[in-house]
């Protein structure tokens, strides 16, 4: 809004108002005024494109993650309006009494904490959502301000985020007033309050197998955090399983379990359901980001009732009790169950996504803080829990760090367990690494030197996680260990390390025979396409099944792998470096990169390799264009056909075909395959005679070729802010290093695509990428064989090609 709007509201003859003029720079400040007008508000401004960004907060600024406050936007400010405090005379716009409640500067950051600039800020703004960290004596720490598109497109929500500064407390900007704010720490930081008088709870033992059992019954394992209510009595409590004050941490459970008129005591989880309705413990966790996700208290068992113990009745009966209690509650649920049938209910778990299941005794009596084998858990993943020692430098594209090193105690001394590197999202890994900071050291806590990969910086070993793994190995280092979550409730001396020797009964792991090779594979029912509900034991199956197609194309060639161990629908990440715990069969080939780092790139020369990469999560495999034994020149050459959002599949079949006439005229043959994606994918056999140089060179001069026969639809722009709605003819695929998918290759895309070899009468207007997925691709290849097998064994003459090209 302009300050043209502002100036006309007001009459400068008789208000103090400062008259409204943009300013040349801004100086990233801000201010909240409280002002006395017809209603009392604040009115929060930030210093942006040389004016003052405004908003009205009818209740005033909060520091308590869970209060959003509506905040209406009003008309841009000027710059001087800043320092205004006074009074607005009777009869002007918003005539009345103007204090500066806070005032301070601010710094916009992105999603990953990082600052941002003030043209991205003002870009952020106008998108309808800008982060900031504000530096006041009243608000600190992070807020972000979203706009409300539904009903009206002033009104916005200003949020804080939950850090070091955030308060679990309701927070009142009136009581705030000219009062130092008192931070009260999450759980998170270990310092939340903690009840002198609480009930702990009773705990499942680890088990083998699940079973089938009349005098058993079964319920879900929840995913989030155990918590015991005290209802009916003077004060309603809420805690933690060690006595950690929650009722200030979640208002909506704590306002419904006032509600609950008799007097109790009730055991259960509380979780956050995601977008499928499952419980994801990182939203809770995160909780004020996710603020509009459903909050449950699933409730399973019932301690006490008005005021009588039922501690000694059957769970059975307890539960009947709980049940008739808690009613319809849509916030404090009763937690079902089913009877008997342990086994196919632990495999609908699976199916959903879910951690696994509880089966308890019918007649099991509560005993209170005691680890009982009348209730198991029955997981279908192992997970344990482990120690954070130290972490790794970030590599790539990742931000914060690389990988955890992680430890379990071994009598007063600390075991090393090995390195955890995936399962991080954005948002973990920055709220992880801010967890992470205070506790740096440069001592390790280990006595004997460990065999780490990278730099590390050392920890205070004192944060504990969870995190899921397939197998151990003799020495006790986890093998495939994901991150799962950091258990902030807990302390480094609370920490149970679930392995126990039964658990290997239960089969969650299977060896594949391949050769003389045994290939481990684990967590097969892990669905990685939730739509159309493929596994990752289909991307394993699929993989088995075309081995003797993709191989030729993988053997020698260094690979970048595209892994997605928690689906599709994360973002994954590539994966290089071979590591320390890669099979023996699993070779290696070491390569110093344009930064000086070495990498030891993983080489698939056989089967057993590539149900190895399949069983880490690796959907899409990615080989170089040259192999080891001939670095610097390739085997063919590639035209990448990279449409942008505004492109039809049709411009790609175009361009696709502009490229083979540009061939066609050189006399070159040439071989066309999907990306898997959305675009095509032209391939030309170089057959190791040029250098990379060489055939990058030639591939540019294709390149510009075909953009002069589609100039209105090519562009050998790179850059996407520049290309515009145009298909980039990706011609620098072409250096020594780059990575396209593989022919017969998976992508982690809608439909589990695969990069598909094609006959060029298929490329026409009726070609789509989707028709070739993971359940088709075999009829095709049975039927047709390799169409790209030539690209292997074929040869071409650049310097004849450029005579009759004329260049």
């Amino acid at each position: 809004m302009s300050l043209t709007t502002y100036n006309k509201k007001r009459d400068f003859k008789q208000t103090a108002e400062p008259r409204g003029k943009k300013n040349a720079a801004s100086k990233l400040r801000f201010v909240v005024q409280r002002h006395e007008a017809s209603r009392l508000h604040y009115d929060f401004r930030l210093e942006l494109g040389g004016a003052l960004k405004s908003w009205a907060v009818p209740k005033g600024p909060s520091l308590n993650p869970l209060q959003k406050r509506l905040a209406v936007e009003v008309e841009d400010h000027p710059v001087d309006y800043i320092t205004f405090k006074g009074d607005i005379p009777k009869g002007n716009y918003g005539a009345g009494h103007v204090d500066i409640w806070d005032k301070g500067t601010f710094i916009p950051v992105d999603q990953q904490h990082e600052p941002i600039s003030e043209r991205a800020a003002l870009a952020g703004l106008k998108k309808g959502e800008l982060k900031f960290e504000l530096k006041g004596s009243q608000l600190k720490g992070e807020f972000v301000l979203v706009r409300l598109k539904k009903d009206n497109e002033k009104n916005w929500l200003l949020i804080k985020h939950k850090d070091e500064h955030s308060v679990n407390t309701m927070y009142d900007a009136e009581k705030a007033k000219n009062k130092p704010v008192r931070t009260i720490a999450s759980i998170r930081d270990g310092k939340s309050k903690k009840l002198k008088n609480f009930t702990s709870p009773m705990l499942a033992t680890i088990s083998k197998m699940p079973f089938d059992d009349k005098d058993w019954i079964f319920e879900i394992k929840w995913d989030g955090y155990r918590a015991v209510a005290e209802t009916g009595g003077d004060k309603v409590k809420l805690y933690s399983r060690n006595g950690l004050d929650f009722s200030d941490r979640y208002p909506a459970i704590y306002q419904s379990l006032q509600k609950l008129k008799h007097k109790a005591v009730l055991d259960g989880e509380i979780v956050v359901l995601n977008g499928k309705s499952l419980p994801d413990f990182q939203m809770l966790q995160h909780y004020e980001n996710h603020i509009d996700s459903p909050l449950i208290y699933y409730v399973f068992d019932l301690l006490e009732l008005d005021g009588k113990s039922t501690k000694k009745l059957p769970l059975i009966e307890r539960k009947k009790l709980l049940k008739k209690l808690l009613g319809k509650n849509k916030t404090v649920r009763y937690c079902d169950h089913v009877e008997e049938r342990g086994t196919d209910f632990l495999e609908q778990a699976k199916k959903q996504g879910l951690e696994g299941i509880i089966a308890k005794k019918k007649d099991s009596e509560y005993k209170e803080g005691y680890r009982s084998k009348e209730w198991l858990k029955i997981k279908n993943v192992q997970t344990t829990e482990v120690v954070i020692a130290g972490y790794t430098r970030p590599r790539g594209s990742r931000k914060h760090f690389g990988s955890l090193i992680v430890a379990n105690k071994k009598g007063r001394a600390w075991e090393y367990r090995g390195h955890v590197g995936t399962g991080f999202s954005d948002e973990t890994l920055a709220s992880l690494s801010k967890s992470m900071k205070p506790l740096e050291t440069d001592q390790s806590p280990f006595k004997q030197k460990v065999p780490v990969n990278d730099e590390v910086t050392w920890l205070k070993p004192k944060l504990v996680a969870d995190i899921g793994y397939g197998e151990i190995t003799r020495d006790k280092i986890f093998r495939h260990p994901v991150f799962l979550r950091l258990r902030d409730e807990k302390s480094a001396k609370q920490v149970n390390e679930e392995i126990v020797d039964d658990i290997k009964e239960v089969k969650r792991n299977e060896e594949i025979k391949v050769g003389k090779f045994n290939v481990t594979v684990s967590n097969r029912h892990k669905v990685f396409w939730p739509d159309e509900g493929y596994t990752k034991g289909d991307v394993i199956d699929y993989y088995d099944k075309i081995s003797s197609y993709i191989l030729p194309y993988l053997k020698g060639r260094p690979l970048s792998l595209k892994r997605n161990p928690n689906g599709i629908r994360d973002e994954g990440f590539f994966h290089k470096d071979a590591g320390e715990n890669a099979p023996d069969y699993v070779d290696v080939f070491k390569y110093k990169s344009g930064d000086g780092k070495i990498i030891d790139y993983i080489v698939c020369n056989n089967k057993a390799t590539l149900l190895y990469l399949a069983n880490l999560g690796s959907i899409e495999i990615n080989p170089w264009n040259s192999k080891t034994t001939s670095r610097d020149k390739p085997g063919w050459m590639v035209i990448d056909i990279d449409p942008s959002d505004k492109n039809t599949f049709k411009d790609v079949v175009d361009t696709a075909l502009a490229v083979k006439e540009v061939l066609d005229r050189a006399k070159i043959r040439s071989y066309c395959k999907t990306s898997g994606a959305s675009g095509l994918h032209v391939y030309v056999p170089m057959k190791n005679k040029y250098t990379y140089d060489e055939v990058k060179d030639f591939a540019k001069i294709v390149a510009q070729r075909v953009q002069e026969l589609l100039p209105k639809t090519t562009t050998l722009e790179r850059s996407l802010a520049k290309r515009g709605p145009r298909i980039y003819l990706d011609y620098l695929q072409n250096r020594i290093g780059q990575t396209l998918a593989c022919a017969y290759s998976l992508r982690p895309v809608p439909g589990a695509q695969v990069s598909t070899p094609l006959e060029w009468k298929e490329v026409d207007h009726r070609l789509s990428p989707s028709q070739f997925t993971i359940s088709n691709i075999f009829e095709r290849v049975k039927k047709k064989g390799d169409l790209f097998r030539d690209v292997l064994t074929g040869s071409t003459n650049i310097t004849k090609a450029l005579k009759i090209l004329d260049i």
